[in-house]
């Protein structure tokens, strides 16, 4: 009898032994399919408990054997499991940090290379506009002309070099010139030079001027290992119907990555012979970027400035972007007055020395006193006029200018414009830049705009007029970082005015706005000033 009850207990014990071990292979099957962490706790227990049962020697050596076999597997698992999952999350942190590469703003002026479409007959006139922005030893590029031109060693330009010909090549638009297959063909002929750690390739022309440093603000916003094509359109919309919104115009500039300068190149010259109907040099760029199946990227800085007239309107009230470039020099009126073209661009030169980021960016403010609207257009201009104009009103550009056919037609802009007032009182007192520096003591950059003394136009409304103030004196902090934020406005505070013999000061500070501020006028009685406009 109890021989008989040892035998029932033998197989008791091996009998559960056996389905213990299919329990655990059913589990073993269920931890491959899916990785669950906490699978992976219930198997690490019962091979810590396997272990301990062999230790104790509660079950045979045969199914000790069979479990310490199961065990060796089990742990050989979880390191395969575990260097599998090593590799996992070292490719992770690879790709990671290949993102993270492209996010860097580390893109230097040494990395850009321009490319310069220039023609002989106007070198002599148009050379002044380069070696404005031109800096030399820092900046790098090539002007591309159509024959040899007389340089001199101390004239800071960059080099000159000759375009290939491009006489194979079809050209069969009657209004056009032949020179835009050659321009074309710049940044494809700037590559084959073998420049080493270049990343982009920015195109322009003689005639226009880069500001530099924001040049590089922008692209350093994109991956340049990718296919980029980064640039604007015309100010003109009928122009842009003409050619095309998706087109970047060359004369405002536009940018090309390295990788797809290198695809352009295998390319452009079969794409050139399939568009020989084409106007320019920038379209015949848009038809190639089409067929490779890149669009345009737009920055709203890139100024091809097909008008004409006074920039005043334009540059008083630019977008909140970083100014990029100014084009058209030759066709629109000096920007400040009393001075020739190059002599304008050299003096808006002294602003942008003390903060290029901050160039042109409009900032509107109120004297509450003296219900007077105030728009500055940094390092540039201030703008006061009588009465209260909302900033919806003030951001939008004054038509101080003609459209590229000559016409005061304003539907033929590509954005909003507002007509320059024709009441006497509402007309703006102009203040241009005169002077500008940094003090290190406020470490504060503080410009002065001296009024341009026009003749008032009579006005009978009973209060103060601008008239009465000689200088504005504008101070400003160096933000150099400005646009690595979410874009805004800039924020203006009318500081108390000092009176002296010689007339009045208007002191003004800009900068960025404070927790809550707002430019509106509130005024007597709580009332917005939105109710009187």
């Amino acid at each position: 009898m109890y021989s008989f009850r040892q035998r029932i207990i033998t197989w008791l014990i091996l009998i559960m032994i056996i389905l213990y071990i299919l329990y655990s292979s059913n589990l073993l099957l269920l931890t491959t399919e899916k990785r669950d962490c906490s699978t992976n706790v219930r198997l690490d227990a019962a091979a810590d408990e396997k272990l301990e049962m062999i230790s104790t020697g509660n079950i045979s050596k045969t199914t000790s054997s069979i479990i310490e076999k199961e065990v060796s597997n089990e742990k050989k698992m979880k390191q395969d499991k575990t260097t599998k999952d090593k590799e996992e999350q070292e490719q992770d942190e690879e790709e990671l940090s290949i993102d993270d590469l492209s996010q860097r703003q580390d893109t230097e002026i040494k990395h850009i290379v321009f490319g310069i479409a220039a023609s002989s007959n106007l070198w002599n006139i148009r050379k002044e506009y380069i070696k404005v922005w031109w800096k030399h030893n820092e900046t790098r590029g090539v002007v591309w002309m159509d024959q040899r031109v007389k340089t001199r060693d101390d004239e800071d330009l960059p080099d000159i070099q000759i375009s290939g010909d491009t006489s194979r090549f079809k050209y069969t638009n009657r209004q056009g010139q032949r020179s835009a297959l050659r321009i074309s063909r710049i940044v494809t002929e700037t590559l084959k030079l073998g420049l080493e750690d270049v990343r982009w390739f920015m195109m322009g022309d003689d005639d226009t001027v880069f500001m530099v440093d924001n040049v590089v603000r922008v692209l350093s916003k994109y991956d340049h290992t990718q296919f980029y094509y980064v640039g604007s359109s015309s100010e003109s919309h009928v122009q842009n119907i003409h050619f095309s919104y998706a087109m970047a115009y060359g004369g405002g500039g536009f940018a090309i990555s390295y990788p797809l300068a290198k695809e352009l190149a295998k390319m452009q010259d079969r794409c050139i012979q399939r568009y020989p109907a084409l106007y320019g040099s920038d379209d015949r760029m848009q038809a190639c970027m089409a067929e490779l199946g890149v669009p345009l990227t737009k920055e709203a800085g890139f100024h091809q400035y097909d008008v004409y007239g006074d920039l005043l309107g334009l540059l008083g009230a630019h977008p909140v972007a970083p100014l990029v470039s100014l084009h058209h020099l030759d066709v629109v009126q000096p920007i400040f007055p009393k001075m020739n073209r190059v002599q304008s661009l050299q003096h808006l030169m002294k602003s942008v020395k003390q903060d290029s980021g901050s160039i042109m960016q409009q900032s509107i403010c109120y004297d509450k006193k003296r219900y007077w609207s105030i728009s500055v257009s940094w390092g540039y201009v201030v703008q006061v006029l009588r009465g209260v104009l909302s900033p919806r009103e003030l951001e939008m550009p004054t038509r101080t200018f003609l459209n590229w056919y000559r016409r005061a037609d304003y539907t033929a802009y590509a954005f909003n414009t507002r007509p320059v007032t024709k009441h006497p009182c509402q007309k703006a007192f102009l203040f241009y830049m005169n002077g500008t520096r940094y003090d290190p003591v406020k470490k504060q950059i503080i410009g002065t705009y001296a009024r341009y003394k026009s003749k008032p136009p009579d006005c009978r409304w009973k209060m103060d007029s601008p008239e009465d103030i000689d200088n504005i004196v504008v101070s400003k902090r160096r933000d150099p970082l400005r646009w690595q934020m979410s874009p805004r406005r800039d924020c203006c505070r009318v500081q108390p005015s000092r009176h002296s013999h010689k007339g009045s000061t208007l002191y003004i500070s800009v900068g960025n706005c404070r927790k809550g501020e707002v430019s509106e006028l509130i005024l007597k009685g709580g009332s917005s000033a939105s109710k009187f406009l």
